[in-house]
């Protein structure tokens, strides 16, 4: 899938959470929702993107999410 097609859908995300005073609970809702809505694939493309280093487009809020749940969003395969 195309990256800037991603960080769209991301962001989209965390604008809905973003309303949430509490950044941590903001951004393990972000991540819940990307782990259970998104393939792995999908998943895996948007966190290779960070490890790359850009995170370019990403907002705060959804950086905030990848950075801190990377572990659990990983895919096993």
């Amino acid at each position: 899938m195309d990256i800037h097609r991603l960080i769209k859908l991301a962001n989209n995300i965390g604008s809905f959470f973003e309303a949430d005073p509490d950044k941590t609970k903001a951004a393990q809702s972000v991540a819940t929702h990307i782990k259970s809505f998104w393939e792995p694939r999908m998943r895996r493309q948007i966190l290779e993107y960070l490890d790359s280093g850009r995170g370019e487009g990403l907002s705060d809020l959804v950086l905030l999410a990848l950075r801190t749940h990377q572990q659990e969003l990983t895919p096993q395969n």
